[in-house]
Protein backbone atom coordinates (compact mmCIF):
# COMPACT_ATOMS: atom_id res chain seq x y z
CA UNK A 1 0.00 0.00 0.00
CA UNK A 2 2.83 2.35 0.87
CA UNK A 3 4.42 1.84 -2.56
CA UNK A 4 1.16 2.70 -4.32
CA UNK A 5 0.81 5.93 -2.36
CA UNK A 6 4.43 6.85 -3.05
CA UNK A 7 4.06 6.15 -6.78
CA UNK A 8 0.86 8.19 -6.89
CA UNK A 9 2.58 11.14 -5.21
CA UNK A 10 5.45 11.02 -7.70
CA UNK A 11 3.09 10.89 -10.68
CA UNK A 12 1.07 13.81 -9.29
CA UNK A 13 4.22 15.84 -8.74
CA UNK A 14 5.34 15.31 -12.35
CA UNK A 15 1.91 16.03 -13.82
CA UNK A 16 2.33 19.81 -13.73
CA UNK A 17 5.92 19.88 -15.00
CA UNK A 18 7.11 20.89 -18.45
CA UNK A 19 8.71 18.34 -20.76
CA UNK A 20 12.18 19.57 -19.78
CA UNK A 21 11.47 19.19 -16.07
CA UNK A 22 9.96 15.74 -16.56
CA UNK A 23 12.93 14.64 -18.65
CA UNK A 24 15.35 15.91 -16.03
CA UNK A 25 13.57 14.13 -13.19
CA UNK A 26 13.19 10.84 -15.02
CA UNK A 27 16.76 10.98 -16.35
CA UNK A 28 18.25 11.77 -12.95
CA UNK A 29 16.30 8.99 -11.24
CA UNK A 30 17.18 6.44 -13.89
CA UNK A 31 20.82 7.53 -13.95
CA UNK A 32 21.10 7.24 -10.17
CA UNK A 33 19.66 3.73 -10.18
CA UNK A 34 21.87 2.56 -13.05
CA UNK A 35 24.99 4.29 -11.71
CA UNK A 36 24.49 2.85 -8.23
CA UNK A 37 23.83 -0.65 -9.55
CA UNK A 38 26.86 -0.66 -11.86
CA UNK A 39 29.39 0.83 -9.43
CA UNK A 40 27.82 -0.38 -6.15
CA UNK A 41 28.64 2.97 -4.51
CA UNK A 42 27.04 6.31 -3.66
CA UNK A 43 29.55 8.12 -5.84
CA UNK A 44 28.49 6.13 -8.89
CA UNK A 45 24.85 6.88 -8.13
CA UNK A 46 25.60 10.61 -7.87
CA UNK A 47 27.52 10.64 -11.14
CA UNK A 48 24.74 8.67 -12.82
CA UNK A 49 22.13 11.10 -11.50
CA UNK A 50 23.99 14.10 -12.89
CA UNK A 51 24.61 12.48 -16.27
CA UNK A 52 21.03 11.21 -16.51
CA UNK A 53 19.61 14.58 -15.49
CA UNK A 54 21.56 16.42 -18.16
CA UNK A 55 20.62 13.90 -20.84
CA UNK A 56 16.97 13.95 -19.76
CA UNK A 57 16.87 17.74 -19.82
CA UNK A 58 18.26 17.85 -23.34
CA UNK A 59 15.80 15.26 -24.58
CA UNK A 60 12.88 16.97 -22.82
CA UNK A 61 13.81 20.36 -24.22
CA UNK A 62 13.96 19.01 -27.74
CA UNK A 63 10.33 17.90 -27.52
CA UNK A 64 8.93 21.17 -26.14
CA UNK A 65 8.97 23.18 -29.35
CA UNK A 66 7.94 20.45 -31.73
CA UNK A 67 7.01 21.88 -35.09
CA UNK A 68 9.12 25.02 -34.67
CA UNK A 69 12.35 25.74 -36.51
CA UNK A 70 15.09 28.29 -35.92
CA UNK A 71 15.51 30.74 -38.79
CA UNK A 72 17.97 33.54 -39.47
CA UNK A 73 16.82 36.82 -41.00
CA UNK A 74 18.83 38.90 -43.46
CA UNK A 75 20.49 40.82 -40.60
CA UNK A 76 21.81 37.63 -38.97
CA UNK A 77 19.33 37.54 -36.08
CA UNK A 78 17.80 34.19 -35.16
CA UNK A 79 14.12 33.62 -34.42
CA UNK A 80 11.72 30.70 -34.00
CA UNK A 81 8.70 30.14 -36.20
CA UNK A 82 6.58 27.24 -37.44
CA UNK A 83 8.50 25.00 -39.80
CA UNK A 84 7.62 25.40 -43.45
Amino acid sequence: MRNIVLAGALVAALASCTATEKGTAIGAGSGAIIGGAVSNSWEGAAIGAVAGGVAGALIGRSTEHRGYCVYRDRYGRTYEARCR
